[in-house]
C-alpha cells in the first residue's frame, strides 16, 4: 500500500490518496474536458493590447514538435499561470519565448514587435524579456554579491550593473547580510530570490518563471510568492509561470492557462479557474 501511494503522487492535488490522480489519469481526463479556445477569448483576458504575445506558435526540440499551434496573450503588469498535466509543453512554452526551442510556424511578439528570432541574448536585451530557470542556477563558489551581477553581463557599463546591485541589496536586506558569503551556503529560499534578484539587474519588463515553488519549504514558497506579487504590483513587471502547484499558482496569477497535449484546452481568470470543478478534479484534488 505504501508503494502505491507513493506511485499515486506522482499526480496533482493536495486531496487525500482516494482523490489523487496518477499522472497518466490526470492527462487522459485532461484531453477529455479539452476543448479550442478561440483566439479572441485569449486576447480578451489581456484586457487590452498584450504586452506579450503568442499567436499559432509550433515549436518544439530538434524533430520533436511540443507546441501545435498555441495562442497566448498578457497584459503589462499582469501574471499568468500555466498549468496542466506532466509532458503538455508547459515550460516549453517559456523555453520557446526565450529562444531555447526551434520554431516551425507562428509568432512571438513583444509590445507589438515580432521578437520570434531573436536570440535569448536579445530577447533579454533588447526586448525586455528574462528567464528564471526551473532549477539551481546559482553558482555555489561564487559570493552572492558576484552570483547578482552575472545578471549585468549584457551591459557595457560594469558601473550599471553594481548600481543595479546596489538597489537590489538595499531593497532585500537578507541578500545585502550575506553578500560576501558564498552562494552555496544559501537556503533554498533565499537562492531563489538571488535567482529573482539576478534577472532583475537588466530591468526586464516581462519575467518567465518557472516553477518558483519547486524543492522549497511551505514558508519560503510564501516569500517568493510575496516577492513576485511585489514586483507585478508596485514595478508593474509582466509575469508568466509555470507551476505545478495549480492551487498556488492560478490563486496568484490574473490569468490561468491549461495546457494539455501541446495546446491550450482552458482559459481564463486565475480565480474563475480555481472554480472550475473539472479543473479542482484533475489538479487542485478534488
Amino acid at each position: 500500500m505504501a508503494d502505491e501511494r507513493k506511485d499515486l503522487a506522482g499526480g496533482y492535488g493536495e486531496g487525500t490518496v482516494g482523490t489523487i490522480l496518477s499522472a497518466g489519469d490526470v492527462a487522459r481526463e485532461a484531453e477529455a474536458i479539452a476543448r479550442t479556445v478561440p483566439r479572441e477569448e485569449i486576447l480578451a483576458l489581456a484586457k487590452g493590447e498584450p504586452l506579450l504575445a503568442i499567436d499559432a506558435l509550433h515549436a518544439g526540440y530538434g524533430a520533436m514538435e511540443i507546441l501545435h499551434g498555441i495562442d497566448l496573450a498578457v497584459g503589462k503588469g499582469q501574471s499568468l499561470c500555466l498549468v496542466g498535466p506532466n509532458g503538455a509543453g508547459k515550460s516549453t512554452v517559456l523555453h520557446s519565448i526565450f529562444g531555447f526551442t526551434k520554431i516551425s510556424a507562428g509568432r512571438i511578439l513583444a509590445a507589438g514587435r515580432d521578437v520570434t528570432r531573436l536570440s535569448p541574448s536579445e530577447k533579454l536585451r533588447s526586448a525586455g524579456i528574462a528567464y528564471i530557470l526551473q532549477d539551481n542556477s546559482v553558482f555555489p563558489d561564487m559570493t552572492v554579491e558576484e552570483n547578482l551581477l552575472m545578471g549585468g553581463y549584457l551591459l557595457a557599463d560594469n558601473g550599471k550593473a553594481h548600481e543595479a546591485a546596489e538597489r537590489i541589496f538595499s531593497h532585500y536586506g537578507r541578500l545585502a547580510k550575506r553578500r560576501r558569503e558564498r552562494a552555496g551556503v544559501l537556503s533554498g529560499g533565499e537562492r531563489r530570490l538571488l535567482e529573482i534578484s539576478r534577472a532583475l539587474i537588466m530591468e526586464p519588463q516581462v519575467l518567465l518563471v518557472d516553477e518558483p515553488s519547486i524543492g522549497l519549504e511551505p514558508r519560503m514558497i510564501d516569500m517568493v510568492f510575496d516577492i513576485l506579487r511585489e514586483l507585478q504590483q508596485e514595478q508593474g513587471k509582466t509575469i508568466l509561470m509555470v507551476e505545478q502547484n495549480a492551487r498556488r499558482g492560478l490563486d496568484f496569477a490574473d490569468i490561468g492557462y491549461v495546457l494539455v497535449a501541446g495546446r491550450v484546452a482552458l482559459a481564463g481568470e486565475g480565480a474563475g479557474l480555481l472554480e472550475n470543478p473539472d479543473v479542482g478534479r484533475l489538479f487542485l484534488g478534488g
